[in-house]
């Protein structure tokens, strides 16, 4: 169940920031809309490097279907990996 307290309940922050705990940040609303989130650092930097690494992901696709895609048998040699 999402953690929601209206933004007027930061007048007592030490209470809000209690509620807090990884994976289950408090929405703040304002005039009954949701306004902001609150979360923990460590959250935030995972969902941060999730977004980058999927973005990454993408570029790579796009460029196999632009250039080309490389087979296993060429990456090792480009590498100079053996097989094994």
């Amino acid at each position: 169940m999402p953690n929601i307290k209206p933004v007027s309940d930061l007048r007592n922050y030490a209470e809000v920031l209690k509620s807090i705990s990884s994976g289950s940040p408090v929405y703040l609303t304002k005039n009954g809309r949701g306004c902001y989130v609150i979360q923990e650092i460590g959250d935030y930097e995972r969902k941060e490097a999730a977004i980058k690494l999927l973005t990454e992901l993408e570029r790579g696709r796009l460029s196999g279907e632009k250039e080309g895609w490389h087979t296993l048998e060429e990456i090792r040699k480009e590498f100079g990996i053996n097989n094994a």
